[in-house]
């Protein structure tokens, strides 16, 4: 789906710039369409040399701009860049945030009465457009607002919709999480290793090895119990490996951090606002 308005992103660091990309490939927007600012000179440049989009360093005259206003800064610094914004923004626009840990309340509080809020809670594949983002609708979201919104992070991966509640928790299971399986990948590259692999080709097998078993619980529709039986012959290597796995309590430690997250993300979100 084409979206056929004018986008602003405030902020052009990584993510907004994968879903630059990932608008661009998609045929989502044109160049045309996308306004993006940032404070660095040498990253705008670097924007527009790329991408053929309009960039700059005044967030005020990006707001009026903009029909749909992407917010991708630091939750650090919404509040002040909202503060110095709010009044340039269209009455009629679209606000998505991408700010972890802030709430739709918050946001709403640095707006206008009746704005249009949608949090959204992408991850680092994006860049990859392998992510998956959560999106939570605020109060006054119209159907074509989520449409939106959804073909815009369609564009860099999957979307799901969760009520904001639960933001927590995705921030804590996919928001986290890649680093959780980077970690994995980097313990089962060393594994090879010390099993003789050279290393890069450890590092290949292991990722391509994570890869692939992704794609098959994706793909098949099946519990990963399921398919992790299938590999697990009897009396055979990956049982053996997996009793070992079960004795360093990997799951229990798994589903530890991302509750530890989860809860520092709730922590976050209940700091204190501009």
């Amino acid at each position: 789906m084409a979206v056929q308005k004018k986008i602003t992103l405030i902020g052009a660091g990584n993510m907004a710039e994968a879903l630059i990309a990932g608008m661009l490939k998609g045929k989502v927007a044109t160049p045309e369409q996308l306004y993006a600012t940032d404070i660095l000179p040498e990253r705008r440049t670097h924007l527009q040399d790329r991408y053929g989009i309009k960039t700059g360093a005044d967030n005020g005259d990006a707001a009026a701009w903009g029909e749909v206003l992407i917010l991708a800064v630091e939750p650090q610094v919404l509040g002040e860049v909202l503060q110095l914004t709010a009044q340039s923004i269209k009455k009629d626009a679209l606000v998505i945030s991408v700010a972890a840990g802030y709430p739709i309340g918050s946001l709403a509080a640095h707006l206008p009465p009746g704005a249009r809020i949608i949090r959204a809670m992408p991850n680092t594949p994006s860049s990859v457009g392998a992510g998956v983002t959560a999106i939570a609708l605020g109060p006054g979201v119209t159907e074509e607002d989520r449409e939106t919104a959804e073909a815009i992070f369609r564009s860099v991966g999957t979307v799901v919709t969760v009520e904001e509640r639960l933001m927590d928790a995705v921030t804590g299971l996919s928001g986290s999480g890649p680093a959780y399986v980077y970690l994995i990948i980097e313990a089962l590259a060393d594994g090879g290793v010390k099993a003789g692999l050279p290393r890069q080709t450890a590092e290949q097998l292991a990722a391509q090895t994570v890869l692939g078993a992704a794609r098959m619980v994706v793909e098949s529709g099946d519990h990963p119990a399921v398919l992790k039986d299938r590999v697990a012959s009897p009396g055979g290597t990956t049982i053996a490996g997996l009793h070992k796995l079960e004795e360093g309590r990997l799951r229990a430690t798994l589903i530890n951090a991302v509750e530890a997250a989860c809860r520092r993300s709730k922590e976050l979100g209940a700091g204190p606002r501009d």
